[in-house]
């Protein structure tokens, strides 16, 4: 298997081949003692222990899943606890697969360890919830130091594990095990996802009050605090009708920016998705085109497109026209955007740019596929653009002429606001007629087009989202607009996105 990436909690790969009919490996050698050891030396773990463990590898395998990778093996010996820093690294990928719509359709070779094998595993069909309830099943053997297979009554058809405890585990941890271990895959948790969100708001936060976030220790390794913020996400019809709201929920690291101001940074899950448009969507440009599959590593976005007061703390100006502290900054060209992801950059010591194009259309859509995160269309009361001019069946509505404050309109599945509207948003990337030659990894696209010339005011750049300026078919999730790096104007911003901390492994 192709490697699957970078990440601090998976060893490296340094070759593979076979011979004999034998697959081998040849792996980064990880200094340390695997959890069955641990756990037969130590004795049983206690709620803290596990809680540890889940908040350490549940963001690995969510990395992992956001690769198309199901790991297949996961149990304590492949759990092995890094000598020097004690970090928890998941190791052998010789199980692992990926999870593609084939292979997920397909019944394979059953493969695993008794005991920790999902049943749907066991009968050859893994997904990604398989490697849920294998660390499930992980957990509860350390709580308890038996055999998963002798923690399940057959004659009952029911887990027996609380009978096998030796410390006390609390009610909201046992209800997480017991959803990570059910049979059926439809009754386990949907992602990893769920289940951090679900461990930050019960374990990391104090009970929120109605005004303020919900606060916890990072996930993810930095020194920033995340915190777990909820939300509305509504679904319309092509009339515009509301047709289905959920609560959604997010998680989101805070920048400290000095004088009070805070940059709020999502994370935004890997995975894969298809750019561009299809040739039936209504108002569709050419250069939305081919449709290509992208596939990209989880990053963070700012929530909102930057504002001004989040402008001049960094840069000490304010070029916008219309003024408001928490309006998007505007008149904004591509350089004074790098230039303001270079000076936030130095001053956080962290490294903040430009989305690339694919991940900010990939973040716009958060899994959708219609032409926008709404739906089949947009109304005044979802973004803030020129309404007059509708689509699909939506009615007309108001024009407000001007920018508004960020996040008044409602937000998409990631937890991002103003994706559609209020101002378009510059890209890395230059700009290009059409998909063909395009990176699918996520990168930005920097490469110049035969034949193509770069002015002496520097090269045609891409900006996304449309603007309150902006007709309702500019602002679709595809749509693309081509601008000189040096122009600006009062309807042009920017957000930033910066990467999850992933360095020195690589997968099989």
């Amino acid at each position: 298997m192709d490697g699957l990436g970078r990440h601090l909690q998976i060893p490296e790969l340094f070759a593979y081949f076979t011979q004999d009919n034998r697959q081998y490996l040849v792996q980064e050698f990880i200094d340390g003692q695997n959890l069955q050891q641990e756990l037969e030396e130590s004795g049983t773990f206690d709620e803290s222990q596990i809680l540890e463990l889940l908040k350490s590898l549940l963001p690995v395998l969510e990395f992992i899943h956001s690769q198309q990778v199901i790991h297949r093996d996961i149990k304590p010996e492949n759990i092995i606890r890094r000598k020097n820093d004690n970090q928890l690294i998941l190791v052998d990928f010789g199980a692992a697969k990926y999870a593609t719509k084939t292979a997920l359709a397909r019944t394979g070779t059953a493969i695993g360890s008794p005991g920790y094998v999902a049943p749907e595993q066991a009968l050859g069909k893994a997904t990604f919830a398989s490697d849920i309830y294998s660390l499930g099943a992980t957990c509860i053997h350390l709580l308890t130091q038996v055999t998963p297979l002798d923690l399940f009554d057959n004659i009952e058809g029911k887990w027996i594990w609380r009978d096998y405890l030796q410390s006390n585990v609390s009610d909201e941890l046992g209800k997480i095990l017991d959803k990570m271990i059910v049979g059926a895959t439809q009754k386990r948790f949907e992602n990893v996802g769920e289940i951090l969100s679900l461990i930050l708001s019960t374990y990391e936060t104090e009970k929120p009050s109605t005004s303020s976030p919900q606060i916890s220790q990072p996930l993810t390794g930095e020194s920033e605090k995340e915190e777990l913020f909820t939300f509305d996400v509504f679904t319309v019809d092509n009339s515009g009708n509301i047709i289905n709201q959920t609560q959604e929920s997010a998680r989101q690291k805070i920048e400290d920016l000095g004088n009070g101001i805070k940059l709020e940074m999502v994370y935004i899950p890997g995975g894969s998705f298809i750019m561009g448009s299809p040739e039936n969507e209504k108002g569709r440009d050419k250069n939305e085109s081919p449709q290509h599959q992208v596939t990209l590593q989880p990053f963070y976005m700012s929530k909102y497109p930057i504002t001004q007061e989040q402008y001049q703390v960094i840069t000490g100006e304010n070029p916008s026209g219309f003024k408001g502290k928490k309006r998007p900054v505007e008149n904004m060209n591509w350089r004074n955007a790098r230039e303001f992801c270079q000076k936030l950059s130095e001053k956080t010591e962290k490294v903040y740019r430009l989305p690339s194009e694919s991940q900010w259309e990939y973040a716009c859509r958060a899994r959708t596929t219609t032409p926008f995160y709404f739906g089949e269309t947009i109304t005044s009361d979802l973004v803030n653009y020129d309404s007059k001019f509708p689509y699909a069946y939506a009615p007309k509505g108001k024009c407000l002429g001007e920018t508004t404050e960020v996040g008044i309109f409602p937000p998409n599945a990631f937890g991002l606001y103003d994706m559609h509207g209020n101002v378009w948003e510059w890209c890395q990337d230059l700009w290009h007629n059409n998909y063909n030659g395009a990176p699918n990894d996520g990168s930005a696209w920097e490469s110049e087009e035969k034949g193509f010339l770069k002015s002496i005011f520097g090269a045609d750049r891409v900006l996304r989202g449309g603007s309150w300026y902006s007709y309702s078919r500019n602002c679709r999730s595809a749509r693309r607009n081509c601008i000189l790096a040096v122009n600006f104007y009062n309807f042009w911003g920017f957000r930033v996105v910066s990467s999850v901390p992933v360095v020195s492994a690589f997968c099989s």
